[in-house]
């Protein structure tokens, strides 16, 4: 099975679905169960139910190699059940295959974040990853549909990773998904989808609550990560949230907190049994001494999921940005994560604080926005990308190309370092490298 690790690392296979982790070190363990994961919770986004329907077979194939690289009996479809034709898709793949006793679909409720990896896992397999844990703790690995893509074509056709699917949506002329090189800018993607209906506009990376406002449009270049890019009218009150500044997060917290508890009660994390508290946050913080933040060591367990200060306060107060704080506050005083309970006991009343997507999209006044987007897989030809040399948890790639040289799509221009987490970088274009430094490679068409 090396080989098979292998063409996955030299591919710079990673995990699409936003966190970036270097996938062939992920794969390379043992494991009872696989879990691919289609919930694809964010509003809005459609990426991982259009691949689903569109690749399925590939998809099915592909996870029956990888339960075998890591000896895995199970292997399960994590996907909501409202994904209608994906779900008829992946289980006509599974009948075809003669795989209905190794791999099966389980249909998720239509609630956020079912894609949350350890919301995931427990679901479909009723284990609890321990606090500060990863899936692989209770015998569970878990792969994003993309990245599962990434890994068929890797295999079968020796392609690395040099394209990337994007849902671009909201205030835009032409709501698509589209399959992009990696490195085009936000003017290229705006150009395919029709350009926004609105301006000024604003622009989220990623889903509506745990994407980020993009600062520098000008400086936004599509990664291995990306998912979704949302448009938005600048003063639209998502954006206005989202743009508060810390130091008035701050100042809430500790005036106008009402201990009412109700982003306690809906926290993913505390759900599933873990010692995270945010209205207990939200009071220490009131009290305790910033500079010496061990007391509030229980933030690191925050997911960042959103649903504490885009969905539950009644005040409009912001946990989650709090519990950002003291992470970083804890990371500068060498404070290690102390949380680590594996005897986690999810409360009983789990089942009814989900919190379903429709009330996110309305809580937001999204709905308007919440329509189709096609799949789109031939683009424009773009004359320039620039690819950032790490894509990818770890450290960065090292350039293996000079300015002026010839490149081809597909040829490595990044080598991750020996014996370090990282991922091979590859040109998505053929052309000329324009320019090149320690963290960016810009490669013109010609």
């Amino acid at each position: 099975m090396g080989g098979i690790i292998d063409s996955i690392r030299s591919s710079g296979v990673v995990g699409a679905g936003g966190a970036g982790f270097p996938t062939h070190v992920k794969l390379d363990t043992n494991a009872e169960v696989i879990i691919v994961n289609a919930a694809e919770c964010e509003p809005l986004l459609r990426v991982d139910q259009q691949l689903c329907q569109r690749y399925a077979l590939e998809l099915v194939r592909t996870l029956k190699t990888l339960m075998a690289v890591v000896g895995a009996e199970q292997g399960y479809f994590g996907i909501k059940k409202k994904y209608g034709p994906a779900v008829t898709a992946l289980q006509k793949a599974i009948d075809s295959e003669g795989l209905s006793n190794n791999i099966k679909i389980f249909l998720l409720k239509d609630f956020y974040p079912a894609g949350d990896e350890q919301v995931l896992v427990y679901e479909i397999t009723g284990r609890a990853v321990p606090e500060g844990g990863i899936p692989l703790m209770v015998g569970t690995v878990v792969v994003n549909v993309e990245t599962l893509l990434n890994i068929y074509f890797a295999l079968n056709f020796n392609n690395p990773v040099t394209e990337k699917y994007v849902t671009v949506t909201g205030a835009v002329s032409r709501p698509q998904t589209l399959k992009v090189p990696l490195g085009v800018n936000l003017s290229f993607l705006l150009e395919l989808v029709g350009g926004t209906t609105v301006f000024p506009f604003a622009v989220i990376d990623g889903g509506p609550l745990m994407g980020n406002v993009i600062k520098d449009k000008d400086k936004f270049f599509v990664t291995k990560t990306t998912k979704g890019i949302i448009i938005l009218p600048e003063d639209h009150p998502l954006i206005l949230a989202k743009n508060q500044a810390l130091q008035v997060s701050l100042h809430q917290a500790r005036s106008a907190c009402c201990q009412c508890v109700a982003c306690t009660e809906i926290c993913p994390r505390f759900l599933l049994g873990h010692n995270l508290q945010p209205h207990k946050t939200m009071l220490s913080i009131s009290y305790l001494n910033l500079a010496s933040a061990k007391g509030l060591t229980q933030s690191f367990l925050c997911s960042q999921c959103g649903l504490c200060d885009l969905y539950a306060c009644p005040m409009g107060l912001s946990p989650r940005k709090v519990n950002q704080f003291l992470q970083q506050q804890l990371r500068e005083q060498k404070v290690k994560n102390p949380h680590q309970r594996k005897d986690l006991t999810p409360p009983s009343f789990r089942e009814y604080r989900k919190v379903p997507g429709k009330r996110i999209i309305e809580r937001w006044g999204l709905a308007k926005w919440d329509v189709e987007s096609p799949l789109k897989e031939d683009s424009l030809k773009a004359q320039e990308v620039s690819l950032s040399l790490k894509q990818h948890i770890g450290a960065p790639a090292i350039p293996v190309v000079e300015k002026g040289e010839k490149v081809e799509k597909g040829q490595l221009i990044g080598k991750a370092p020996e014996n370090t987490l990282g991922a091979n970088i590859h040109a998505s274009i053929s052309g000329i490298v324009k320019s090149r430094d320690e963290s960016v490679i810009v490669i013109q068409s010609i």
